[in-house]
């Protein structure tokens, strides 16, 4: 029914001036504002095109899961690039990181399985990830 329809997902921000900046100059992402006063939102779009809703939410709580994934080719260079840019990666139980904060899959140095990936947060404490591309 919806194959060939165009979707996007969303997520809710506290602040939609830090989610801005952090989105377009932190990771250098396309961001549009539209809309004013109370109806202010943000549309990211990220490589391919596919567009991302952003909006403020007063009484937002951060999602408990990742909402987006950023695949590289070089895990260990944007961790790198995000650490330059002031961005602090997230450790969680369960999961061994390295140094640097990158849980090495299996195409890294003998982890549990999967991709070498790294998480750290938006202003609004969203939860995103760096992951290596198979």
């Amino acid at each position: 029914m919806f194959g060939e329809t165009t979707a996007f997902s969303g997520f809710s921000v506290d602040d939609l001036d830090a989610a801005r900046r952090f989105y377009g100059e932190t990771l250098g992402l396309k961001v549009e504002e539209s809309g004013e006063g109370d109806m202010r939102m943000l549309f990211l779009t990220l490589a391919g095109g596919n567009r991302i809703f952003v909006y403020p939410k007063e009484n937002h709580t951060p999602a408990t899961y990742t909402i987006l994934n950023f695949q590289v080719d070089d895990v260990d260079r944007a961790v790198d690039e995000l650490a330059a840019r002031g961005v602090t990666l997230e450790r969680y139980p369960g999961f061994d990181a390295d140094e640097k904060g990158i849980v090495r899959g299996a195409g890294g140095d003998g982890g549990a399985g999967g991709p070498s990936i790294a998480w750290f947060t938006d202003p609004a404490g969203n939860v995103l990830s760096v992951l290596q591309e198979a």
